[in-house]
Formats: C-alpha cells, structure tokens, sequence
C-alpha cells in the first residue's frame, strides 16, 4: 500500500507571491501612514495616503509579478522548444545525454541507459525538460496565479494598518499603526515559516527586525520634511 505523502515545494508558486504581497501591503501601507503622521498630516489626508498606497501597490505588485515570471515562463517555453527540435533531429545524441545525466547520479552505466531508454520512449520530452532543464509540473512558472496571488494578499495586507489608523485616537495614530503592524508582520513570518516548513521564529523576527527599520525611517523622514514645511 502506497503511504500519504505532502510535500511543501508545491505550494511555492502560490506561496512566494502571497508572502511577498502581505508583506509588501503591511510593510509600505505602514511605512506610509506613520511616515505622513510624522509629518503632522490631518487624519484625512493620512488616510487617503493610505488608500492611494493600496491600490497602486496592489496593481503594481500584479503586474511585477506577471512580468517578471512571465519572463520565467518565456524561458522555459524557450528551452523546451529548442529541446523538442533536438529530440526530432537528433535522438541519438539526446539518449547518450539522458544516459549521461543518470550515470553522474550514480546509476550503473548499462542501466542508466535502459532508464533513458524507457523515459524517452514514454515521454521523450518530460523526460529532458525534468532531468537535463529541471522544468516539472510541480515549478513552472504560473504568472496568473503569482500575479493573483500577490495583488490579493497585498490589499488584505495593506487593509490591516489602514483599519488601525481609521479607528486609532488621532494623537496615539503612529504608536498604534506601529505597534499593530509589528505584530502583523511577526504573525505572517510565523505563518509563512509553518507553512514552508521552516522556523517559526526565525521567520517572525526576520520580517520583524525590517518592518521597524522600514517605519522607523520612514517616520524620519515625514518629521524632517514636516518640521521644514
């Protein structure tokens, strides 16, 4: 009877996105916000700064991340065109390349070509793409689904240190968007480290130990050009 197996590396399309948008949301929207308090803005203009932030950080987060694992997927749909050229001019060369590839791992030569043989005769050009270009089903590039990801989890990221500054006292406003958003972020280091299997405090104090020097430059710099004006 086979065993129940999950593996964390087929979450990592989706994963990376979603973390790095959350974060993203948390982390600039905060920044933001703290930066234009610091500069004694009204709590209007505060907030529209902060709903600005978040619809041009959600748009800009979408499309970074399209172009940028499009341009992964291009490359991969690249080589997979060139490889499917070379199995249909050359098989001969492809085979003794598979065998190569298998006798580096460690398979006994004569059977390494028996595995290569068998591969290519059932799919000649998965077998290459996985083995010889390390392109699998489970880590192509998605630029849909990382571009959904990352402009959905930014806006509810974003949402968070916004609904703080809305319901906040106006004269405790920074202390407690920075305070609040802290926490967030230390809450999605922890999550994301769970869901990769990795330290959970690791990832909380990482996100963390960023976040306060992001807001508490930020903040620097909304004092020193309000204090100028």
């Amino acid at each position: 009877m086979r065993h129940a197996e999950r593996h964390r590396t087929q979450r990592t399309g989706w994963l990376r996105a979603a973390v790095l948008g959350a974060n993203d949301g948390i982390l600039s929207t905060a920044s933001l916000v703290v930066g234009v308090a610091a500069a004694n803005a009204s709590l209007g203009n505060i907030l529209l700064t902060g709903v600005a932030g978040l619809v041009a950080g959600a748009m800009s987060m979408a499309a970074g991340e399209y172009v940028s694992v499009h341009s992964q997927a291009d490359t991969e749909q690249s080589d997979l065109a060139r490889e499917r050229v070379e199995l249909e001019q050359n098989p001969a060369a492809e085979l003794r390349e598979l065998t190569s590839i298998y006798v580096a791992r460690g398979v006994e030569a004569g059977l390494a070509r028996q595995v290569a043989e068998q591969l290519m005769q059932h799919d000649a050009l998965g077998s290459h793409a996985r083995d010889e270009l390390g392109i699998s089903a489970t880590l192509c590039a998605r630029p849909i689904q990382a571009a959904l990801s990352s402009a959905a989890s930014f806006a509810l990221g974003a949402a968070l240190p916004l609904a703080v500054a809305a319901v906040a006292p106006e004269r405790e406003l920074m202390l407690w968007v920075s305070g609040t958003s802290l926490g967030f972020l230390a809450l999605l280091g922890t999550v994301a480290a769970r869901v990769g299997g990795a330290d959970a405090l690791l990832g909380a104090w990482r996100v963390t130990f960023w976040g306060a020097l992001a807001m508490a430059s930020t903040a620097g710099v909304g004092a020193l050009f309000g204090a100028s004006v």
